[in-house]
């Protein structure tokens, strides 16, 4: 007797050895669970037959016709099929790229029914993205008919070999073959949602009889999504609640007092605000669990600054992670100008009751390491700055107290928790951004933690000027734009240039895919959705650019480059020539995008500025501006006047509010940059659930779960329930070592 079929039980067993590996390379998709959680795209209607001399552009269609041309070609690498049918009377073609192996079975002659989208491309109808199925010889073309047109069907994220026809044949001999799936939502909250079971969810999302009942099952799929997550996340509130620390609480009349004494403006009542929630947090028994949010130059360092000195303090010691050098080596600057004496503990000339500072970052030469190293694990260092080399063996710290996280969507969970092992006791956590996080988000990603939010910038600030500077349109404001740097150099101030590229090389991030395409070509492929990808498109490059404009228009002056691939010491010594004015203009990558403190800088100019995010360009601009200087942001776009791109670039230059911004940003980008590497094991756990579209799901399943582990800590009365949150605790934690 042969074992049930069941969400566990291996795809091989149900649709064969060869179809199951095809499913496992294409997608990952091992079981049948997974296989059923490859969710439709979208849903097509295929109406009736449609007389092709009546087709219209934009119909959705079906069609019955014979193929009476088939070619193939090749241009620039990539392979072109194109395939055109008729009934007799009319034609309309199909064109497929890098499908080459569809010529085998669309050979001149035979019959079957396409169905898609009417397009028009050079005057002449063209189906795009066609599903089709051939009619055997020999077989009855009325049943076949009846079988393929007027169904309600699914499409499927595909790949070559494994089109979205075939994909849902694999699921219906999957449901056809499943014992009846039991339901982990427990039955008060599905009757309360009025949702179905899970089987039927399962069964109405891939084979759907209306578009109603087909998002009615979404709907539940993506509210247990949601509930798990959200029971996750309450579960290791819980957690950390019972974990034991050592309490660090804030002490007078010594060192944080007097660096307070020695600051040169006074707190905003932000962070005021900020600081008693932390002040609260460390002086608990178990550890605090904070994230810190914060507008770009809104004191966030400081306020990391003054936590550290509390634990310091009381005994202990802070690392703070950086995710750059360049940023590493800025904090380290800006802590020791604001500490000045008191960050040369124990050293001659030091304040004795000061401490000291460490700096470790990966190319630092073997000595400095020695040394560093030294500091830490004696506890002379009692606050320490570094890269991802503090997640190395052979960091050792007397008594790590304090774990402050710098621009935490730039590490995982898993390596936050590296860091946190090298302590004897569980130490506080603060992690910042200043990419401001939505609410949604938050509870998605960052439900563990306690969320402080910083708005107001320090008083002084002059609001940042943005303006788009469209080349296709008025190509002449760039040439002002150089001139305006020019002018605001001459009164003593310096600028940033921006650029997307480090060098043009080619073949340095990939051959440009479609340039080599005729326009014809080009134009079959917009027309059928398949635009080439614009990262592949030539952009501006510091290494070219620099050079460029030394000789030209900012001739004269002092011009360097910043980027990712000079050594440790060529960036430091870059960066404090900038900070000391020695350089007038800076010619750089994003490697200048967070951290970076220079108050004399008043301009910068951002080439190619729609091939950065929303939040990213609100990022950089947050570079100049910092001063008593008003600071002024020109975006430099060869974008259309009309596409998504200049409209992305229009909002930057309407709004300094990063929170408005980010909703913009979280609006244009998957879901899977969304979530990042922040999400560790569970990014791959969320299929359906997009943060901005269900805000309020996601805000009924988060009061369901608290409801659900107050009542039932264990989940004892929900057994299923409990085993499907183990089974995400488990990918998390498979992912943690994949990824150690």
């Amino acid at each position: 007797m042969s074992a049930p079929i069941t969400l566990e039980t291996a795809l091989k067993a149900v649709v064969g050895d060869r179809t199951a590996k095809a499913l496992e390379k294409g997608f990952g998709l091992t079981t049948i669970g997974e296989l059923l959680r490859h969710y439709p795209r979208r849903y097509v209607e295929r109406g009736e037959l449609t007389d092709m001399s009546a087709l219209q552009e934009g119909e959705e269609v079906t069609v019955l016709a014979e193929i009476s041309r088939s070619s193939l070609r090749r241009a620039s690498g990539r392979t072109i099929l194109e395939v055109v049918l008729t009934d007799g009377t009319s034609t309309i073609s199909l064109t497929f790229f890098n499908q080459p192996w569809r010529e085998k079975e669309l050979r001149v002659g035979r019959t079957g029914l396409f169905a898609g989208k009417v397009g028009l491309f050079n005057n002449k109808r063209q189906l795009s993205h066609p599903d089709y199925e051939l009619i055997p010889d020999g077989e009855d073309v009325d049943q076949a008919i009846a079988a393929f047109a007027g169904k309600f069907i699914a499409v499927y994220p595909a790949v070559s070999k494994l089109p979205s026809w075939k994909i849902g044949k694999c699921i219906e001999l999957a449901l056809d073959s499943l014992e009846e799936i039991p339901d982990f939502l427990p039955e008060d909250i599905r009757m309360e949602y009025s949702y179905p079971t899970l089987d039927e969810a399962y069964r109405q999302i891939h084979i759907p009889s209306s578009r109603e009942e087909a998002e009615v099952a979404k709907e539940r799929l993506t509210f247990d999504e949601a509930l798990l997550l959200q029971i996750l996340l309450a579960k290791r509130r819980i957690d950390l609640r019972a974990l034991a620390t050592t309490s660090r609480i804030v002490q007078h009349g010594g060192l944080l007092d007097e660096f307070e004494r020695r600051l040169p403006w006074k707190y905003t009542e932000g962070q005021m605000d900020v600081m008693a929630e932390i002040d609260r947090d460390l002086s608990q028994g178990y550890p605090m669990h904070r994230l810190l949010q914060g507008e770009v130059g809104s004191g966030k360092t400081v306020v990391a600054l003054r936590a550290a000195l509390i634990v310091v303090e009381s005994g202990g010691q802070t690392a703070i992670l950086a995710p750059t050098e360049v940023l590493a080596q800025q904090h380290f600057i800006t802590m020791r100008k604001l500490l000045g004496d008191l960050a040369d503990g124990g050293v001659l000339g030091g304040n004795e009751i000061g401490t000291q500072l460490a700096l470790l970052t990966g190319s630092m030469s073997a000595a400095a390491k020695r040394e560093a190293l030294g500091k830490i694990a004696s506890g002379e260092a009692g606050i320490v700055i570094g890269t991802h080399a503090l997640l190395s063996e052979g960091v050792d710290f007397k008594d790590l107290g304090l774990v402050v996280v710098d621009e935490q969507h730039r590490f995982g969970v898993e390596q936050r928790d590296a860091l946190r092992n090298k302590a004897t006791h569980p130490p506080h956590l603060l992690v910042m951004t200043a990419t401001p996080i939505p609410r949604t988000v938050a509870m998605t990603i960052f439900g563990d933690l306690d969320i402080s939010t910083l708005r107001a910038l320090p008083s002084g600030r002059i609001p940042i000027q943005t303006f788009v500077i469209p080349t296709l349109e008025k190509p002449h404001y760039l040439e002002r734009a150089w001139s305006r740097i020019v002018e605001e150099v001459s009164k003593g101030h310096q600028a940033y240039v921006v650029a997307p590229r480090i060098s043009e090389t080619i073949g340095e991030e990939g051959n440009d895919g479609f340039a080599n395409l005729s326009a014809s070509d080009l134009e079959i492929a917009r027309a059928l959705g398949e635009i080439p990808d614009e990262s592949k498109i030539p952009m501006t490059a510091v290494e070219e650019l620099a050079p460029r404009l030394a000789l030209g228009p900012l001739k004269g002056l002092k011009v360097a480059v910043l980027h990712g691939r000079q050594s440790a010491q060529e960036k430091e010594a870059t960066m404090n020539a900038f900070s000391a004015g020695e350089i007038d203009v800076l010619v750089a990558t994003t490697v200048i995008e967070v951290g970076v403190d220079v108050p004399n800088a008043s301009t910068m100019v951002i080439m190619d500025a729609d091939r950065f995010g929303v939040s990213q360009l609100h990022q950089l601009r947050g570079r100049v501006g910092r001063g008593s200087v008003a600071g002024l942001c020109l975006l430099v776009t060869n974008s259309e006047p009309e596409n998504s791109a200049m409209a992305r670039l229009e909002a930057v230059a309407s709004t300094l509010d990063g929170f408005e911004l980010a909703r913009i940003d979280l609006e244009q980008r998957s879901e899977g940059d969304v979530l990042g590497s922040a999400q560790s094991g569970t990014r791959s756990h969320l299929r359906l659930l997009r943060v901005l579209r269900d805000e309020d799901l996601i805000e009924s399943a988060r009061s369901a779960a608290v409801a659900l582990i107050e009542r039932d800590p264990e989940l004892k009365n929900a057994p299923h329930l409990a085993a499907e949150v183990d089974a995400l605790m488990q990918e998390e934690s498979a992912s943690f070592v994949d990824k150690g």
